[in-house]
């Protein structure tokens, strides 16, 4: 990691929003206009603000990183839109339907790798929003993302083990949780078959609406870093998330509460790899709540 890199990383995870953008705007003057969008770069690799106001103009927001990073930083399209003569949005299609109750967003396009929208009058990259319109993640009071509900069985706890395959390091054994799963009714949000005792155990249909839903409707949810964090965060519910040692920008491995989502709670590994104490803390805290529940 560089060092203006781990400076930025350093100022977000403390909440010096300012000092981080300040360093961000450096990196932006410091670049090469030509290498803007770079169309050379697979996606997820490419600058796209020029530093330009937005005010007044006609802007394409363009969502190149994953569907978690659209999700986190959605919440910034209603402030430019205020800002904005017109508001696009190139978003990836399992997210369409889902972003579509964003206020002020003029027009929602389905993003195809293959055939881009052409440039606007003024172009950004969703995760950098923050930057473009300088307003800290817990100045958007959440939820900004709605769902129907499902029909699940009360105290119904969603729960999501597995990150993929782009960061192996933040997925998390699934049967270290399986003591969770006997206390209450239990869905996977994960795509497989599940080895657990859940309610679904040919997996979670890949479907945002269906997936949507059950967040939308479990009493808790339980996930790795993943969109699911993101989805679960974004609805406002209440949400554990499972850490590796070393995690994302985004979260600090110091701190329980994240500004980006006041519902959610972070166990980050207290040493590389260790997900055991990870997953003892987390089902430490469920019984606990289990029983205050009953309680009350």
């Amino acid at each position: 990691m560089s060092d203006a890199l781990e400076q930025w990383t350093a100022a977000m995870r403390s909440g010096r929003y300012h000092t981080a953008w300040a360093i961000a705007e450096a990196s932006l003057r410091a670049r090469d206009p030509a290498t803007r969008d770079d169309p050379s770069l697979p996606f997820h690799q490419r600058w796209v603000w020029d530093g330009s106001d937005p005010q007044g103009r006609d802007v394409l927001v363009r969502c190149y990183h994953g569907l978690g990073d659209t999700i986190q930083f959605a919440r910034y399209l209603p402030i430019l839109a205020q800002r904005a003569r017109s508001l696009t949005v190139e978003a990836q299609p399992r997210l369409i339907a889902l972003l579509s109750g964003i206020a002020g967003i003029d027009r929602l396009v389905p993003f195809d790798p293959a055939r881009p929208l052409p440039p606007a009058e003024c172009d950004i990259e969703i995760t950098e929003l923050d930057l473009v319109l300088r307003v800290a993640p817990d100045a958007v009071a959440a939820p900004y993302l709605r769902a129907s509900r499902a029909i699940l069985p009360r105290h119904t706890l969603a729960l999501c083990h597995a990150a993929g395959d782009w960061d192996p390091q933040r997925n998390i054994p699934a049967d270290l949780l399986e003591p969770i799963c006997r206390q209450a009714p239990t869905l996977t949000l994960v795509a497989d078959a599940s080895p657990l005792p859940v309610l679904n155990p040919a997996g979670c249909p890949f479907d945002m609406a269906v997936t949507a839903a059950f967040v939308a409707t479990a009493e808790l949810v339980i996930t790795v870093d993943t969109m699911i964090a993101h989805l679960a965060g974004a609805m406002g519910r209440p949400t554990w998330l499972l850490l590796k040692h070393e995690p994302d920008w985004r979260w600090s491995p110091h701190s329980r509460t994240s500004p980006w989502y006041p519902s959610m709670r972070l166990y980050a590994q207290p040493h590389p790899g260790d997900w055991q104490s990870v997953a003892d803390a987390a089902i430490a805290d469920f019984a606990q709540r289990a029983l205050l529940t009953a309680e009350s």
